[in-house]
């Protein structure tokens, strides 16, 4: 018995997966606009009625400090799980 290789060219291919690239500008600007939004809205019906009187710069700063890690740490990595998975499952 011999332990050679098989011949490539008589072995069926195995498939390659399909790896997703980054996302382009416009896949990018749509996911942050998805995960934006709604967060902003959130945050200005449960905690605008108690920074009301504050100074809009000032207001705009804790909403900023407050959607910022919601989105990056949050929301971001699920909706790039989420694009993956959709380009990975139209190309199969």
């Amino acid at each position: 018995m011999s332990t050679a290789p098989e011949n490539p060219s008589t072995t069926p291919a195995a498939p390659r997966p399909v790896v997703a690239g980054p996302p382009t500008k416009h896949q990018l600007a749509l996911m942050i606009w998805i995960a934006v939004f709604p967060t902003l809205t959130v945050l200005n019906l449960t905690i605008g009625p108690f920074i009301a009187a504050q100074h809009p710069v000032l207001r705009t700063f804790i909403l900023a400090t407050i959607a910022v890690p919601i989105v990056i740490y949050g929301l971001m990595p699920h909706l790039h799980r989420l694009r993956i998975q959709l380009l990975t499952r139209r190309a199969a």
